[in-house]
């Protein structure tokens, strides 16, 4: 009788393991040579190379599509997308990767559930969310199914939106409503040259508009880190892409209940920055380079910047100051003058809500003469989009450390994290200066008619200039009023720092009650 049984259960792990090995196999040899032919990992090798090795655990690898109309009789290993969890650099995390082998990834109510279900999870026990998408869009084959399984993710999008960080990469096609999923994500990285995104595709548009437009024209990993700014990191492949992934999850926390990990990397916390005095030119007009300022203050020089080809004239990214994550924001004297404008006010706002929903302190590096004029900017609404980056620092109540490197003028002033709008420790070098404007506009408003009725206007504007640069155009006005809480030696600023931030490790600010703001998007 005991031999039948263990022949019996041997016959039923046979069969087990014989599913298994079909639903590992995918879309077949052809399918993934094909993906390996387009210089593509498969879905399977992709959750490999992230997670660390052997960490991975699949959950409904037998999940099957549903057997109606178009769909009878079609097999779809997994259908069409790998989910579970695993660990990265020791971490939890969930993993989800779509097979493009399989019905070319299109999503299906089954597909969709899938992914539905890891995300409740992530969810659940406040774990990263990853997504691999290389999907053909919604399968057209289930019909309106196949849009109920987007709306299962997409309503998971915004309701775990601030709970756990999410990730999409994009390494393959990703069209039509796919698109969504990833853009309600925290961060979105493409792979150049094998993947795009886009609404309605090049076909379509040509049948509506008459453009002629090239997949990579219309969505490619360029136009969507340079342009629209809709993905924020790129690279050189699926293997560069997870690793910028590894990069990134490293500054950030499992989920909002917790803080991001200490790393302790050997850059010595009393460490000075005595080339900041010389990087720095007190002469407003002549730019310098923030991301070195950054890279000499920052534990081992590492920056990453996220969004660095998009709206150039603000910097975002993380970095590390006596081991602890930051976010930093700065201007960028090198486009612009650091000028705001409407993309630059976009992409600190957004990125500073980010690390506000993760637990990230903020530093900002101020270099800003203001709002950047013009016809353009005004009516394509730079009052609605400043007043985003306004609502985002007021909003934000992690700490939040700004350093004023050199100008800080006008309403810019204010949006870069003055004392006003909540700062914690204001800081300031010998070379800022804190005013409504310049010397040379405030000169020409405040003494104008001294200068017109001047017998020499050039001589006594220029006077006047510099009478007005002595007395205001330096950080100790406002340092006197309590806006600046001290002007310190730029080759102390990195102690400093460390110092002011280890002090607000213990930070808790209670807000009125609300259900939630109303940020102006």
């Amino acid at each position: 009788m005991a031999d039948n049984t263990r022949a019996w259960m041997e016959e039923l792990l046979a069969e087990m393991e014989e599913r298994r090995k079909s639903v590992e196999a995918g879309g077949g040899p052809e399918r993934i040579q094909k993906q390996h032919q387009a210089g593509k990992m498969t879905a399977r090798e992709r959750i490999a190379y992230l997670l660390d090795e052997g960490s991975f655990v699949e959950l409904q690898p037998f999940a099957e599509h549903l057997e109606t109309g178009l769909m009878e009789g079609v097999e779809a290993p997994a259908d069409g997308v790998i989910t579970g969890y695993g660990r990265l650099q020791g971490r939890k995390v969930c993993v989800f990767s779509q097979d493009f082998t399989v019905l070319g990834g299109s999503l299906g109510k089954m597909h969709g559930r899938k992914i539905a279900l890891l995300m409740d999870l992530a969810a659940k026990i406040g774990a990263p969310l990853i997504g691999l998408n290389d999907s053909a869009g919604a399968r057209i084959q289930e019909g309106v199914d196949s849009l109920s399984g987007y709306g299962e993710v997409f309503y998971r999008n915004a309701i775990y939106s601030g709970v756990v960080p999410q990730i999409s990469a994009i390494l393959g096609p990703c069209a039509g409503g796919a698109v969504y999923s990833p853009a309600m994500t925290d961060f979105v990285l493409m792979s150049k040259g094998s993947s795009y995104m886009f609404i309605t595709g090049p076909e379509v548009i040509k049948s509506v508009t008459r453009e002629e437009v090239s997949f990579e024209e219309l969505g490619g990993a360029d136009v969507h880190n340079i342009q629209s700014g809709v993905a924020h990191l790129e690279a050189e492949g699926d293997a560069a892409v997870l690793d910028l992934i590894q990069r990134l999850v490293s500054y950030l926390p499992q989920s909002a209940k917790e803080r991001p990990p200490l790393q302790e990397n050997g850059d010595p916390k009393d460490r000075t920055t005595p080339e900041l005095m010389d990087l720095v030119h007190p002469d407003p007009k002549r730019p310098y380079s923030m991301h070195k300022v950054l890279e000499t203050l920052l534990d081992n020089g590492e920056f990453l910047e996220v969004h660095p080809q998009f709206a150039r004239n603000i910097l975002v990214g993380f970095g590390r100051l006596g081991g602890h994550s930051v976010g930093i924001v700065a201007n960028n004297p090198r486009f612009m003058a650091g000028a705001l404008d409407i993309n630059a006010s976009d992409k600190a706002a957004r990125f500073i809500r980010t690390c506000d929903c993760f637990n990230v302190p903020i530093l900002t590096l101020v270099d800003v003469t203001g709002f950047l004029p013009g016809v353009a900017q005004e009516h394509a609404g730079i009052i609605r989009h400043g007043a985003k980056m306004l609502y985002a620092y007021a909003e934000a109540s992690v700490p939040k450390i700004t350093l004023i490197t050199r100008k800080a003028y006008g309403g810019a002033y204010l949006a870069m994290n003055s004392r006003d709008m909540g700062a914690d420790v204001v800081l300031a070098w010998p070379t800022s200066a804190v005013a409504v404007m310049g010397a040379e506009g405030a000169a020409n408003i405040v003494y104008r008619k001294e200068i017109q009725h001047s017998p020499d206007p050039a001589a006594t504007r220029a006077a006047k200039i510099a009478e007005y640069r002595k007395t205001f155009d330096n950080p100790y006005i406002a340092a006197g009023r309590g806006y600046i809480d001290d002007v310190i030696d730029p080759a102390d600023t990195r102690r400093l720092l460390i110092g002011h931030l280890e002090m607000l490790s213990t930070k808790a600010e209670n807000r009125p009650f609300k259900k939630h703001g109303n940020i102006p998007l």
